[in-house]
């Protein structure tokens, strides 16, 4: 009647059950070892009941029937939310409101619903446009602009049920894109280019996006825009002539703007800009050409050049605005030929005279040009064939849209006068007076009568030295059209494929073959044009706005150096081929240089280095210091063979010689030191001072002022002149003297002892008679002398500045008289030489002359010299 036991049946529960008491049959179920929700929320079992059973083993016991146990486990809250992904990231467009960017998820390990649910999330990161809702989704709550910002970072965290948040929070980032605009990306505004770094990319790594456009073509053009540098762009800025013999133009051309000098003054009053020759003309200045500057017959074929930068002319009637003008001086208003802007068209007049011509001829030859009037720089050639006249603008042809016919000019003596930047009238007004005025600017206005020039200089005259190439041509892809203009300043590319054009752009590139290019801002614009598959609505690029900075170049020091003091006997300045006055001149150019530190601690001492750098000359000038040479007698020349295979010319005149052109500073040395002083009538002239100076650019550079004096040896003074030379001379230069002066000095030495010689045998013959008179008054005067004690003073002898004088100690042995004949010789050969010869010659020149004179007058009379020695003459 007692409850025993009670049994489960199943598989390894971690449940027991015990028996309380067998009476009532009580008993209890727990666990035999701890349950874990998360591993078994629920068990479910069979348990029965056991009585005692009979016997004193238990056998044959009764089981009850059988019951079923559920048990469910019970959660406690003992893990975090964690999230899925350590990282999540989203793109948005900008400018746009998302009801959901992204959407995060965390997950709670625990088993029950209360603990294992995620019940809200929380941004942590404050301050940003962003929100999230319970599900984990992430909105914007403010347009997005990409300018501002262009990622975001937030941490967001989760929390479950039981309120217990992520151990760890999640990092969001969101990327803002802009708004897909069709255009080129990629690019720099602005490009650096330093001086002589040849061809450099514009933009090496540009693409276009076209935002998924049907793009089936793309037409791009690259300008480079210059017009505010220089005369449109950078040119050499050499004077017109040496860039005319650098093109390689026609000789003869005459300059009508000189810049203001001695020679050339009728600029002096005109307004200009130095650097590049311009000359500036505000509607109230004219410049009046001196007669015999340019010859009257300008024959049938002459040429005009100029610059010239015009604008509108103001006012609803316009006048004439003359370039250039040959009117009469006085009487009449004839104009002879002229060249003036009028409407913006440009008008070239010529009027042939009676003498030349008696039929009705071309008179008037009219242009009409939008570039006349667009304030921009452009170069105007009138080539004239009479009767055809050609004008060439920025090395295109042009032909006369209108020519009209007219009379020739009735013959008169009224003189003429050539005028620029207005027309002089002559007559029919009370005084003669400036007319028609022009306004703008010019420059490098020439004209070359008997000539007209080829396509080829005019090409050359105007080309600019900068502007856009293209790398590695032949690597374009293939459907790839380009084009340049003549200038260089704009590109055209043409394709069907993105790709393609990009890589095309990609080799564009700015060059500037100037050594010292003009410095400053070059603009660039890239404009493009696309067409589409069949579709009306096209996307549109915006245009590339960018520029180049063009560095400063390293500013040269131009130094000469040589000779800078000589003397030549006068024979050799009166010879034919005078006198080479820079045989050893030197002319070297250095830059200087900061080097960069490797430590940079030491910025402070930075070294500088001198690096000799290698670049042309325009011209360099001999100028004559002091008063200017006399044609009569004196000259610079030149044998012009030397200037020939050369880019040089020269000119000569009484205040120096000049030699121009654009060329290496080698060729300038050759040249210099071929030019030579001649002066064939040297009794009035002692010396010569001449300076050198030497321009790069038109005087944009110049050299130092290097004086040379030379010095003209007169007969009388040459041993003096010459010791005087070698004194003065500068060490340095000492043995560039004495070297190429190994012939000259042999001149010297024959010349002076041919002279000494002729005196010397004249002295002999006086002393010859001297010494037979003397002799005979010894003897006749000996036993009258009285002079005891003065017989030791008169042994030394006093020289005067007069007539020779003999003392003898009568009361000497007869012998004595033999000393001091010879020491009257050699005093007689001494004044005659003092007459011929410098006082302050050698030493050892004076005993050789001694010893020369003794062996020819008295030799027998050595050994008596040298027992007498103290007695010998005395030099004062």
């Amino acid at each position: 009647g007692e409850i025993c036991a009670f049994k489960i049946h199943g598989q390894e529960m971690p449940f027991e059950a015990v028996v309380l008491n067998k009476t009532s049959g009580e008993g209890r179920l727990r666990a035999k070892s701890p349950v874990d929700c998360e591993l078994q929320k629920e068990y479910t079992f069979i348990i029965q009941a056991y009585d005692c059973g009979s016997g004193p083993g238990g056998r044959n016991w009764k089981k009850s029937h059988k019951a079923v146990v559920h048990i469910q486990v019970k959660d406690v809250n003992e893990f975090s939310p964690a999230f899925k992904e350590t990282v999540y990231k989203a793109t948005v467009t900008e400018g746009k409101i998302y009801d959901s960017i992204l959407q995060v998820e965390a997950i709670d390990e625990d088993c029950s619903p209360q603990y294992s649910q995620i019940c809200n999330y929380e941004i942590v990161t404050t301050d940003v446009p962003f929100a999230i809702d319970r599900n984990g989704n992430i909105r914007n709550t403010e347009k997005l602009n990409y300018d501002s910002q262009h990622q975001y970072e937030i941490k967001v965290t989760a929390f479950d049920c039981g309120q217990k948040h992520a151990m760890e929070d999640v990092l969001v980032r969101v990327n803002v894109k802009p708004v897909c605009k069709p255009g080129w990306q990629d690019w720099n505004k602005r490009i650096e280019y330093k001086p002589g770094s040849g061809s450099k990319p514009l933009f090496p790594s540009i693409h276009l996006e076209t935002c998924d456009g049907p793009v089936s073509s793309i037409h791009t053009t690259i300008e480079l825009q210059t017009n505010y540098i220089g005369k449109g762009c950078d040119r050499e800025t050499y004077s017109e002539k040496s860039l005319q013999k650098l093109c390689g133009a026609s000789s003869g051309a005459i300059d009508l703007l000189p810049s203001p000098s001695a020679t050339a003054n009728w600029t002096a009053g005109l307004l200009m800009d130095n650097n590049d020759m311009i000359f500036k003309f505000d509607g109230k200045q004219g410049a009046k050409i001196p007669d015999g500057i340019v010859p009257k017959n300008l024959t049938d074929q002459f040429t005009i050049t100029l610059w010239m930068k015009h604008g509108p002319s103001p006012g609803l009637r316009a006048e004439k605005e003359t370039i250039l003008c040959n009117s009469d001086k006085t009487e009449m208003n004839r104009h002879h030929y002229a060249l003036y802007v009028h409407n913006c068209r440009l008008v070239f007049l010529l009027r042939k005279d009676f003498d030349q011509a008696d039929t009705f001829r071309p008179a008037e030859f009219h242009w009409k040009l939008d570039q006349i009037c667009d304030k921009e720089w452009h170069y105007y050639v009138v080539n004239v064939e009479f009767p055809v006249v050609t004008l060439y603008m920025d090395g295109t042809t042009y032909e006369p849209y209108l020519v009209t016919n007219d009379w020739p000019i009735h013959p008169s003596h009224i003189a003429m006068q050539l005028t620029v930047g207005a027309c002089w009238q002559g007559g029919e007004v009370t005084k003669p007076r400036f007319a028609q005025y022009f306004h703008g600017s010019l420059a490098s206005l020439t004209i070359r009568p008997g000539k007209i020039e080829s396509q080829k200089v005019i090409s050359c005259l105007q080309a600019c030295k900068e502007g856009l190439d293209i790398n590695s041509l032949e690597s374009l892809g293939q459907g790839i059209k380009y084009h340049f203009n003549p200038s260089q300043s704009v590109l055209v590319v043409e394709g069907d494929d993105i790709e393609n054009i990009n890589q095309a752009l990609r080799k564009v590139s700015y060059i500037n073959s100037r050594q010292f290019p003009t410095a400053g801002v070059r603009r660039l614009k890239v404009s493009s044009k696309v067409q589409c598959f069949g579709e009306d609505v096209c996307i549109n690029i915006p245009d590339i706005d960018a520029y180049v900075m063009v560095f400063q170049a390293n500013e040269p020091k131009i130094t000469i150096s040589g000779m800078d003091h000589f003397a030549r006997p006068a024979a050799q300045f009166e010879s034919e081929r005078g006198v080479t006055l820079l045989p050893d001149i030197r002319i070297v150019s250095t830059v200087t240089k900061t080097e960069h530190p490797v430590d940079e601690h030491d910025r402070a001492n930075k070294p500088v280095v001198l690096e000799e750098m290698l670049h042309n000359l325009d011209f360099c000038d001999v100028l004559v210091i002091g008063t200017e040479l006399d044609p009569e007698q004196e000259c610079l020349e030149l044998d012009h063979a030397e200037l020939q295979g050369k880019h040089l010319d020269a000119t000569n005149s009484t205040a120096g010689y000049s030699v121009y052109g654009v060329d290496s500073m080698n060729n300038y040395e050759q040249v210099l030191r071929q030019i030579r002083y001649r002066n064939w009538d040297t009794s009035a002239t002692f010396d010569r001072k001449f300076r050198v100076k030497c321009s790069e650019l038109n005087g944009r550079y110049t050299s130092n002022e290097f004086n040379l004096e030379v010095n003209i040896l007169h007969s009388s003074n040459s041993n003096f002149m010459d010791h005087v030379n070698h004194m003065v001379v500068q060490p340095q230069f000492l043995q560039s003297v004495h070297q190429p002066e190994g012939s000259t000095s042999a001149v010297h030495n024959s010349v002076v002892p041919s002279v000494a010689t002729i005196v010397i045998i004249i002295c002999v013959s006086i002393l010859i008679f001297i010494i037979t008179l003397g002799v005979y008054r010894i003897r006749t005067a000996h036993q009258h002398s009285s002079a005891d004690n003065e017989g030791s003073k008169e042994n030394e002898m006093d020289w005067d500045d007069s007539a020779l004088t003999i003392t003898v100690n009568p009361m000497e042995k007869y012998e004595k008289p033999h000393q001091t004949e010879e020491e009257s010789d050699e005093e007689d050969i001494e004044d005659e030489e003092e007459d011929t010869t410098s006082a302050e010659s050698d030493e050892s020149e004076e005993e050789e002359e001694d010893e020369e004179e003794e062996e020819e007058v008295i030799v027998q009379k050595r050994e008596k010299q040298k027992i007498n020695r103290q007695e010998q003459l005395e030099w004062d």
